[in-house]
């Protein structure tokens, strides 16, 4: 990002070519000023925030957990906040380890996919004052554990963006599942696998609250690009365990648009076709390879978070690039679900370094903000911003990662994921990626 476009987010917010107004009439009301003002440095070198915002470090990669378990993983990625009572939190965090992480998650009985593999999920409580009272592992021996969803019914769906097979990798068994999580009680659910919703290179999920429709994105940089799926549940809403009933694994078709990153124009608004998946298990094709009939699939270079909001399900393209197979470039795509009217619309659209009237570039994890709009982490070049976009389509910074994690070719700072909020809405909780860090950030959020 250039040094002059940098300064001007420093100062304050910028306006971008957006149309998230009318989206969000049940996820509060409308800001009245763009975001929270310019961003302070840290005295701590961690995370410079607005003035009035203050941030607890509440766990980083290499210390010991809690439980006694081990220490806690690296490569902090994709996280949900859920309600204990009383005021009491309880966070679950996923970690992306691939077969080289430094730092695996612990091997735990009962919680165990495949001991070869080193990622999964880790689990904390958080009293009513935010302090941590329990840090453990929640789900083991699972591979790239990047980001997921939430369920209506309070488990964690942790996604593995891998298509490994045994054997590959040190791998004793097939990656490239998701897993369901129960943050309050791990061993509850175990580590097994939900095949019906397929086998790739999952990023996030969301869940249809009023119909159990899960949406799926597939992160895939290389042609053929990935998909956008939803699985239809034999148990819709059947709560902790029901996705294992299986059900019926469909992809996105936008006819005449075989590749998202053609649309440039935000507020362009196409049909959504669905189309059943010849094979789900990928066991002899990928799914993205497979052939969908002569009406073709709608494909998407590196689809990534997912969140449902209000009436629809919102769903990030990170980036496009034509030099990579794409046929378009851009920095970025929020799109819309709306599987009422069967639409999809494009909400906003990221920009280069050199157009200081669009957000940042490669956005990633997203999720709700207090006021109704969006809280976007992203994951580009550079210095990396968790960005707020207002319901009025303006776009201002929250946070920025100060910690240089000093790698030679690598970005000054690492990437954000995971960003949530508590369920009062009066606590941001992220994650630095590298180093890994979690985050609690308080202060006057609308």
């Amino acid at each position: 990002m250039s040094v002059s476009r940098r300064s001007l987010l420093a100062a304050g917010a910028v306006a971008f070519t957006g149309t998230l107004g009318p989206l969000f009439a049940s996820g509060g009301a409308r800001a009245s000023a763009r975001g929270y003002g310019p961003l302070l440095p840290d005295p701590d070198g961690l995370l410079d925030l607005p003035a009035g915002f203050s941030y607890r470090v509440l766990s980083r990669a290499g210390d010991p957990l809690r439980s006694g378990e081990g220490t806690v993983p690296s490569n902090c990625d994709g996280m949900a906040a859920f309600g204990a009572g009383g005021g009491r939190v309880r966070l679950v965090r996923n970690h992306e380890n691939r077969a080289s992480a430094t730092l695996r998650v612990p091997a735990v009985d009962g919680l165990t996919y495949d001991p070869g593999a080193l990622g999964g999920c880790t689990a904390l409580d958080l009293d009513p004052g935010g302090g941590v009272t329990a840090e453990r592992v929640a789900l083991a021996g699972t591979a790239v554990n990047c980001a997921g969803g939430r369920t209506p019914w309070n488990t964690w769906l942790s996604c593995e963006e891998t298509e490994d097979r045994a054997g590959a990798s040190g791998y004793a068994r097939d990656h490239g599942y998701v897993f369901e999580v129960d943050p309050a009680d791990p061993h509850r659910l175990g580590a097994v696998p939900l095949t019906a919703l397929g086998r790739f290179a999952h990023e996030a999920v969301a869940v249809d609250p009023y119909r159990g429709v899960v949406y799926e994105t597939e992160d895939a940089f290389v042609r053929p690009f990935g998909l956008f799926y939803r699985f239809l549940p034999a148990r819709p809403l059947g709560g902790p365990g029901s996705l294992r009933a299986g059900g019926t694994l469909e992809a996105l078709r936008v006819p005449g648009v075989p590749d998202l990153s053609v649309v440039d124009r935000p507020g362009a608004e196409f049909p959504a076709e669905w189309v059943p998946v010849p094979d789900p298990s990928a066991a002899g094709t990928p799914v993205r390879f497979q052939d969908f009939g002569p009406g073709g699939i709608t494909h998407a270079q590196k689809l990534e978070g997912c969140y449902w909001g209000g009436t629809g399900v919102y769903f990030v393209s990170s980036y496009a690039r034509g030099s990579e197979g794409a046929a378009a470039d851009h920095h970025g795509q929020v799109w819309f679900h709306d599987p009422v009217r069967a639409r999809i619309r494009l909400e906003v659209r990221f920009g280069p370094a050199s157009d200081i009237s669009l957000p940042g570039d490669s956005p990633d994890n997203i999720c709700l903000a207090p006021d109704g709009g969006l809280m976007v982490c992203e994951d580009g070049g550079g210095d990396q911003y968790v960005f707020g976009v207002t319901p009025g389509g303006e776009v201002y910074p929250v946070a920025r990662n100060a910690q240089d994690i000093g790698k030679p070719g690598a970005p000054a700072w690492g990437e954000f994921a995971g960003v949530t909020f508590s369920p009062d809405r009066r606590t941001m909780y992220v994650n630095a990626y590298t180093p890994g860090t979690t985050f609690a950030v308080t202060g006057p959020w609308r």
